[in-house]
């Protein structure tokens, strides 16, 4: 493969919006949406590390996910929020590179662990006697090691190929972050081969996620229609709808965004799902569990409690 041009030392910005009675309005939206999810999924790690009810393994596979918002949304805030107040809307080379690999490697453990989370509701419905021995703690570790490395090998590839890509007449990314449909649409490179590549990582991961995710809930139906107590039945499936949100926010996004040509590329579309996905699901991820999961508010009044008994 031809070697890349990497006479390229920085890129620039353009920012969510040029219009300057915008950009501190936006600045302070976006700040207050970064620091809440800063608080909700800080909040939710540590009611799930203090609280002895909820050391069960979907609350483990729903700290590694705040974990994950936690540093997606860090990965592309602090920059957004820079180009709001800044002159300068430069990033270098390198740190372009450093933002979309960490981007696809956040994204894709989202995707996976999405797919695990559903395995666990399905072993917990249609196999609740064998849960605590499937879902033990070294098995959950071993699924995390699992989805971080395909995430870690994943965008590891895709950052090699994109490497390769040339910019010839301009550096100015048409964004606010460095994501690959961007870096594409810049590029003076040929990018059929890119786009590929880029196509069938997203597939890779995205069809090994759908997969699990629908075999799961395939069999949690089987199971809860076999259950002719309509309370039984709501409260079954209930268990599912705070995840069954989740997967429909992310997955409708990423399928936007990734599964199109680039011929039908647009700046101001695209900038709207990236928000979308990196700042806005990261924001609604804990507060969908939160507000929806009696167990969280348990546990959140528990904490609150003692807290203020303790003051």
């Amino acid at each position: 493969m031809e070697e890349g041009n990497h006479s390229v030392t920085e890129f620039i910005l353009s920012g969510l919006t040029d219009r300057p009675e915008l950009l501190v309005p936006l600045f302070v939206l976006f700040l207050l949406i970064y620091l809440i999810t800063l608080f909700w999924n800080g909040g939710m790690i540590l009611l799930i590390t203090i609280d002895p009810r909820l050391h069960t393994p979907m609350y483990f596979l729903l700290q590694n996910l705040s974990f994950c918002d936690i540093c997606f949304s860090s990965l592309i805030a602090p920059k957004m929020l820079q180009s709001f107040i800044s002159e300068k809307k430069s990033i270098s080379y390198t740190g372009c590179y450093t933002q979309l690999y960490f981007g696809i490697f956040f994204q894709d453990i989202q995707c996976l662990l999405l797919a695990v989370m559903a395995y666990d509701r399905y072993v917990a419905i249609s196999n609740p006697l064998l849960y605590s021995v499937t879902m033990s703690r070294l098995h959950c570790n071993q699924l995390m090691v699992g989805v971080y490395g395909v995430a870690l090998a994943d965008s590891m590839i895709i950052i090699c190929f994109f490497l390769q890509l040339s910019f010839c007449s301009s550096n100015v990314i048409k964004h606010f972050v460095c994501e690959s449909p961007a870096l594409l649409a810049l590029s003076c490179s040929d990018t059929s081969i890119y786009e590929i590549v880029l196509f069938a990582s997203v597939c890779y991961t995205t069809v090994i996620s759908v997969v699990t995710i629908l075999l799961s809930y395939v069999c949690i139906i089987s199971t809860i229609l076999q259950i002719h107590s309509a309370e039984g039945w709501h409260k079954t499936f209930s268990t599912c709808t705070c995840h069954l949100t989740m997967v429909a926010m992310f997955y409708g996004t990423q399928l936007f965004m990734y599964l199109r040509p680039t011929s039908s590329y647009s700046m101001d579309t695209d900038k709207i799902a990236s928000v979308f996905y990196s700042l806005v699901i990261p924001l609604l991820n804990p507060l969908i569990y939160s507000l929806r999961n009696r167990e969280v508010k348990d546990a959140l009044r528990k904490a609150i409690y003692k807290l203020v008994t303790s003051s």
